[in-house]
C-alpha cells in the first residue's frame, strides 16, 4: 500500500492508520530478517583469536578524537569520557547530586569564589608502548588539564584545533582567575566572581584530567598530537586500538582506583545504521546498542533476549534561525515560521510518539521550567497573516542545514527537515535542505552561512545554565555554538544574575525570565524533548541509561549462565 509523501499518522483515517502501521511493521520485520541473515554469514573485521571475555557496544559513529574537551560530539564523549578518564567530581544521575571523583572531598569558601579540592592518592595513569608513568596522579595533572583550556599561551592550547566549545560556552577563561597548588594533593581554584554553576561544569563529562607527564614526554618527542589521539587517562579502561569506520578496542585497567572492571575487554563496534545495530544485537555480534529508533521499539520488545531501557531525556531538538540574515532578522517572520510548523505531526512521524512537544528550551522536568509560556500553536492562517505583515505575502526561499547522523534529540533529522519543508510550503516558503556529515556540519556552522539549522542539545546535568549559556549566550557566539547568531544583553543579564545564587528558589525567577525572552523574541523554534532509549542483551548488567548523555561500562558485567561462551565479536 502506497501513501503520499508527507502523510503522517495524525492526518489519516483509522483504517488507513491500521493499514499503514501493518505495512511499516512488515517492511521493518523483512529488513531485520534480511539483515540478520546477512550478518550471520559475516565475520566483523576484528581478530577473534585475541579476544578475552568482554562486551561489544554497537556505537553509532566514529569519535572525532579521544579528548572530549575538544568537542561536544556525543560519539566522542561516549568513546572517551567515561571509559578512559575521570573528573575531579562526578555527576550522579541516580542521586541527582555531585559526588567525589579524583577529588575525594572539596570545600567552597563562604563567598563562593574559592573551590579547594583534596585529591586522591595512589591513582595510577594508564601506560602504552610509548609511555610508562613514573608517578601517580597529582595536582600537576589537574592544573595542566585546566590551564590547557583557559590559557591561550599554554603549549597544548592550540593542539588538535584549539577549540574547547563547552568551556567557551560557559566562560571558563573569564570565570577562573587562577589555580593554586597547595601541595601535591590539594589545589584551590579562584574564581573572578561567584558562579553557582561552576561545580556542575567541573563535573561535566568534558572536564577530563589528562597526564602532564605524558604530555611533557610527547613534547620532547615532537608527537604532541598523540595526547588526544593515543590517549592516557586514569579511567576504568585502557585504550588499545582504533580502526576508522570499524571498531575501537579497550582493555580493562587492572590498576583502576575505583575497582578493576569485571569485563576484561570492551569493543566499540562502529555501526552507523540503527537497523544494522539491532540486527547485530539479535545475532549476538553486539551486547549493547546506542540509539534504537522509535520505529524499532516493537521489534525489540518482542525479542525475549533483548531489554529496552527507557529514560526521560534532558534534551531539546530545535530549528535555529540565523537572526542576522534577511528575512530572519524580522520578528514577524520568525513568529510566522513557528506557527507554520506542525510539531505534533513531526513527533508522530519521526519520534513515533516517544517525545513531547517543546514550548521551551528547558524540558518540563527541569526545576526552572516556565509553565506559563504562551505556545506558538500550529496555525496556518496566522502564519500567512504574519508573513503578509512582514512584507512577504508570497513567501521566500530559505536554506535549512542538517546532518543525517542520528542523535538522541532527533532520531531522523533528514525526515524532520523534509516534514518542515512540506509544512512551510503551505505558506509559500520554499525550503532547500542542505545536508552534511556530522564533522563537516559542525565545522561549517561556525561561518553562519545558512538561513536555518536543525540541531539540538543534550544536557550534562540538571542545572538550567547548561541549556542556556552554551547555546544562546553572547559568549557562545565566539565558538560558533550560538547557532541562532543572536546576542541579547538582557537575556545574558538574567543568566548572570541566576548564577549569583546558590539557592535554587532564588535562581528560578531569572531562568523564568530567560525562557520568556526566548519565547517572545523567537531566535529559535523548539520542537521536541525526546525520550532516551538504549537496548542491550538481557545477560548484560551494570550498564544504566544516563538521562544526560554518555555511557559508562566501568561497572558492566556479563551475567553468569549455565553454558558460558566467549562474547562474539
Amino acid at each position: 500500500m502506497l501513501f503520499p509523501l508527507g502523510v503522517t499518522l495524525a492526518n489519516i483515517n483509522q483504517n488507513q492508520r491500521i493499514a499503514m502501521k501493518n505495512w511499516l511493521n512488515l517492511i521493518l520485520k523483512s529488513y531485520f530478517f534480511i539483515a540478520v541473515i546477512a550478518l550471520a554469514g559475516c565475520t566483523p573485521n576484528i581478530d577473534n583469536n585475541s579476544l578475552t571475555p568482554g562486551i561489544v557496544y554497537c556505537s553509532e559513529g566514529d569519535p572525532t578524537s579521544f579528548n572530549p574537551q575538544l568537542t561536544t560530539n556525543e560519539t566522542t564523549t561516549d568513546a572517551s569520557s567515561y571509559q578512559l578518564y575521570n573528573r575531579l567530581v562526578e555527576y550522579s544521575p541516580s542521586l541527582g547530586t555531585i559526588v567525589p571523583g579524583l577529588a575525594h572531598r572539596w570545600f567552597i569558601s563562604d563567598d563562593a569564589t574559592r573551590y579547594t579540592f583534596y585529591l586522591r592518592k595512589n591513582v595510577k595513569f594508564h601506560s602504552n608502548d610509548n609511555f610508562t608513568p613514573t608517578r601517580d596522579f597529582n595536582a600537576d595533572d589537574v592544573i595542566f588539564s585546566i590551564n590547557r583550556i583557559i590559557d591561550s599561551a599554554h603549549s597544548y592550547h592550540n593542539i588538535s584545533g584549539g577549540d574547547y566549545p563547552f568551556f567557551q560556552h560557559v566562560g571558563f577563561t573569564d570565570i577562573i582567575n587562577k589555580i593554586v597548588k597547595v601541595n601535591d594533593y590539594m589545589i584551590t581554584i579562584h574564581l573572578t566572581e561567584k558562579d553557582a554553576s561552576f561545580i556542575a561544569n567541573i563535573a561535566a563529562n568534558f572536564m577530563i584530567i589528562q597526564s602532564k607527564e605524558y604530555a611533557d614526554q610527547l613534547i620532547a618527542q615532537d608527537r604532541m598530537n598523540e595526547l588526544d589521539n593515543v590517549p592516557i587517562g586514569t579511567g576504568p579502561f585502557v585504550y588499545d586500538s582504533y580502526f576508522h569506520n570499524n571498531h575501537i578496542r579497550y582493555k580493562a585497567n587492572s590498576d583502576y582506583w575505583d575497582g578493576t572492571p569485571e569485563i576484561e575487554q570492551l569493543v566499540f563496534n562502529i555501526t552507523p545504521k540503527s537497523t544494522n545495530r539491532i540486527a547485530k544485537l539479535m545475532t549476538g555480534d553486539c551486547d549493547v546498542s546506542a540509539l534504537p529508533q522509535s520505529s524499532e521499539i516493537d521489534v525489540i520488545r518482542k525479542n525475549p533476549t533483548l531489554e529496552l531501557q527507557i529514560q526521560t531525556g534532558f534534551n531539546i531538538s530545535y530549528l535555529g534561525l540565523n537572526t542576522e540574515r534577511v528575512p530572519f532578522n524580522n520578528l514577524k517572520v520568525r513568529q510566522a515560521l513557528a506557527h507554520a510548523i506542525n510539531k505534533k505531526a513531526i513527533i508522530e512521524a519521526v519520534y513515533y510518539g516517544s517525545a513531547t512537544i517543546a514550548d521551551s528550551i528547558l524540558p518540563p522536568l527541569s526545576w526552572a521550567y516556565n509553565s506559563s509560556l504562551k505556545p506558538h500553536d500550529y496555525d496556518i492562517n496566522r502564519a500567512k497573516e504574519l508573513l503578509t505583515q512582514a512584507g512577504f505575502k508570497d513567501g521566500f526561499t530559505m536554506s535549512l542545514w542538517t546532518s543525517p547522523e542520528q542523535r538522541i534529540y532527533n532520531p531522523n533529522s533528514q525526515k524532520t527537515a523534509e516534514l518542515i519543508q512540506g509544512q512551510l510550503s503551505l505558506v509559500g516558503i520554499k525550503v532547500e535542505i542542505v545536508s552534511f556529515g556530522w564533522n563537516i556540519f559542525t565545522s561549517k556552522l561556525k561561518d553562519y552561512q545558512y538561513d536555518s539549522v536543525l540541531t539540538g542539545w543534550t544536557a550534562n546535568n540538571d542545572d538550567p545554565d547548561n541549556f542556556f549559556r552554551p547555546l544562546f549566550s553572547c559568549a557562545a557566539l565566539l565558538s560558533g555554538a550560538n547557532k541562532v547568531n543572536w546576542c541579547d544583553n538582557d537575556f545574558d543579564e538574567q543568566l548572570n544574575k541566576a548564577i549569583e545564587f546558590s539557592v535554587q528558589r532564588k535562581r528560578v525567577p531569572h531562568y523564568l525570565k530567560a525562557q520568556q525572552s526566548l519565547n517572545q523574541l523567537m531566535p529559535l523554534i523548539p520542537i521536541a524533548h525526546a525520550l532516551r532509549f538504549q537496548v542491550k542483551n538481557r545477560n548484560i548488567g551494570g550498564v544504566s541509561l544516563n538521562p544526560y548523555g554518555s555511557i559508562s561500562f566501568a561497572k558492566a558485567y556479563r551475567k553468569k549462565q549455565k553454558n558460558k561462551q566467549q562474547v562474539k565479536k
